[in-house]
């Protein structure tokens, strides 16, 4: 756990950089993966195609090997020693059900919705505090923005 004098160090440090840089400090590179279709080619590329969805804060498409199709946001997955043990689950965007699909069903992922977690980094959240309060701004709250 860092030190009240540590933090208040990186935050002076952080008062001093664009949002633009903020998004590219060392350790906080985040792959693109917004529009991403990932080769399933063998067990490994599956497993690790559907880590990263799993990590994804926006809507995947997993295609059946029926050719069934399942839009929605990847909330938890299994992971068993074969394909067949392991299996996610999935809120679609058209149901209340939540949707359970083994690893070797699937077919083909393709992350289509939009990253709502990209950009909004701890980091970026304390610039635009920053930002305001050396505007003058008194009871400074960040609100959320919207999701759509």
């Amino acid at each position: 756990m860092a030190t009240e004098q540590q933090e208040h160090l990186k935050i002076d440090q952080l008062r001093h950089q664009s949002a633009d840089e903020l998004e590219h400090i060392e350790g906080r590179d985040r792959e693109q993966l917004e529009g991403w279709i990932p080769a399933l080619a063998n067990d490994g590329e599956i497993r690790e195609a559907l880590e990263k969805a799993f990590d994804y804060r926006g809507d995947i498409t997993i295609t059946r090997k029926d050719g069934s199709q399942v839009i929605g946001y990847l909330f938890d997955r299994r992971q068993g020693s074969s394909l067949a043990d392991s299996f996610v689950r999935v809120i679609p965007t058209n149901a209340q059900a939540k949707v359970s699909i083994s690893y070797s069903d699937i077919a083909a992922l393709a992350f289509t919705g939009r990253d709502t977690a990209a950009g909004k980094t701890f980091e970026a959240w304390v610039k635009k505090y920053w930002e305001k309060k050396a505007a003058g701004e008194q009871n400074i709250q960040i609100e959320p923005e919207k999701l759509d």
